[in-house]
């Protein structure tokens, strides 16, 4: 396992842990949300400042989606040695768009960032021969857990 297949994992937990910190950050968000009912302002788009409560919403909510990949991709980097090929395409999907939609004022581009970082440690594992390797570790873990 490379230094760079520990670190994806790393940094997708603390991009997550950024959301959360920016999530509870936002001004006021939330002592408004508490005053008013966490649900009825959470729906209703006429209440006043509903845009930034949504936002304070959207960024716990995917810091806890990006915390469960970050977990997750630690888990397979310690059974596998590598990243698997798929974080590194979703975290592409989701940060593009992102960017194309909110260009250029966001932080999406640390997830095309880290997806472009993944996507290379699975690349390099593949050429490396490293691949075939955790195809039998694979197989051995699966054959001792059965």
């Amino acid at each position: 396992m490379n230094g760079l297949n520990r670190w994806i994992p790393r940094l997708i937990i603390i991009t997550a842990v950024l959301h959360f910190v920016w999530g509870f950050a936002l001004s006021n968000v939330w002592d408004a949300i508490t005053h008013d009912g966490f649900f009825p302002p959470a729906v209703d788009t006429d209440t006043p400042a509903y845009w930034h409560r949504e936002a304070g919403v959207w960024f716990l909510v995917s810091g806890a989606l990006l915390l469960v990949l970050g977990t997750m991709t630690r888990s397979v980097v310690r059974l596998t040695g590598r990243v698997p090929e798929q974080v590194g395409w979703f975290l592409m999907a989701t940060g593009v768009p992102l960017c194309l939609l909110t260009f250029p004022v966001t932080g999406a581009w640390a997830l095309i960032a880290i997806s472009i970082l993944a996507l290379t440690a699975t690349y390099r594992a593949r050429t490396s021969g490293q691949a075939e390797t955790t195809k039998t570790l694979a197989r051995a873990a699966k054959t001792t857990s059965a």
